[in-house]
């Protein structure tokens, strides 16, 4: 199997919305567990206590919400980036997630060669595409 590195995402209480929302946009098959699967009842067991999305292209992104009574891990200090020479697929990866969405850097050629954009979904999830060009 080897060694993955996966984002992992957390929500105060739309995991499943913006698990749905990127299995829209990347494709792939989506599982949802949720506390309610596990025996927690009452208004904690419809939240996701692990969401998963794989796609054939090798993505995983993974996602919870957050129990009441715990604090949820926040913070700028991380983004998800997309990358590589599948232009059209990319191209179409931005515009979706940017959809209802802010884009701060316009999907298009940068000086090192590569289209690159940047935008935060309607989730508050800031992407990274970059588009690498042929080299040559």
């Amino acid at each position: 199997m080897g060694i993955h590195l996966n984002p992992y995402l957390h929500f105060d209480d739309s995991a499943r919305s913006a698990m749905e929302f990127y299995r829209d946009v990347l494709g792939g098959t989506l599982n949802v567990m949720t506390f309610g699967d596990m025996g927690t009842e009452g208004v904690e067991a419809t939240k996701v206590m692990h969401a998963q999305l794989e796609t054939e292209q090798g993505i995983t992104l993974m996602a919870s919400d957050t129990p009441s009574g715990m604090d949820r891990p926040s913070g700028s200090s991380v983004s998800v980036s997309l990358s590589g020479d599948q232009g059209d697929a990319l191209r179409g990866y931005f515009e979706k997630l940017s959809a209802d969405g802010t884009v701060s850097v316009p999907l298009e050629k940068q000086m090192w060669g590569d289209e690159f954009g940047q935008c935060t979904d309607r989730f508050g999830v800031t992407w990274l595409v970059n588009i690498a060009q042929p080299q040559g």
